[in-house]
């Protein structure tokens, strides 16, 4: 009765050993890491006579907490690049470029960050909705929504509640390209955010 479970264990060993060397035969991909970051062209200093603007943790939409770089398949569902992906989760990136770029725009006398013992007047809350490329369509889209708050005389008042969509033109469906597309959208988008606030 030994006999038959010698060979058995001998037919697997084989087996696994044939799929040990498939396993060693393919090449092994390291993952890239790319940053999520622009700057603003120009920069305006602060302006002492406008209000303080605190900006608080930018959400981050549905599947927009993975670091992978997203595309939209033609199917309509999500791929997410397992070896591309960004240095900080999306939306991490995203909320410092905002910082940065609504602090060079002149637009206040100081942006703050949570935490900060300056009384603000405003308040701007934001969410990352999208932030994927779509090759089939040869573009990028980035979108946020963005809720301004008045928070002078001792109240809060909504000043303005938006929904941006900035998009950009998609070279091809390589990592490259993606990046660039999705970096040009934000720069789109955070253009338009600075607008919005620029028009209250």
């Amino acid at each position: 009765m030994k006999r038959p479970l010698i060979k058995r264990r001998g037919w697997l060993g084989s087996v696994l050993a044939l799929a040990g060397c498939g396993l060693s035969e393919r090449p092994y991909l390291e993952k890239r890491a790319w940053p999520l970051g622009v700057q603003r062209p120009d920069k305006r200093a602060p302006n002492p006579r406008r209000h303080t603007l605190l900006i608080r943790t930018l959400e981050a939409g549905p599947g927009l907490d993975a670091r992978g770089l997203q595309s939209l398949r033609e199917d309509g569902s999500v791929r997410v690049d397992f070896y591309e992906e960004w240095a900080v989760p999306p939306a991490q990136g995203v909320e410092a470029s905002l910082r940065q770029w609504l602090a060079g725009s002149g637009l206040f006398a100081a942006i703050l960050a949570p935490g900060s013992r300056m009384e603000a007047d405003r308040v701007l809350e934001a969410t990352l909705t999208e932030f994927i490329a779509e090759p089939t369509k040869n573009r990028a889209r980035a979108a946020m929504t963005l809720v301004v708050l008045d928070q002078r005389n001792s109240g809060t008042r909504v000043l303005a509640q938006r929904t941006l969509t900035a998009e950009a033109p998609l070279a091809n469906g390589e990592a490259p390209a993606i990046v660039a597309a999705l970096l040009q959208a934000l720069q789109a988008l955070l253009t338009q955010a600075e607008q919005a606030l620029a028009g209250l």
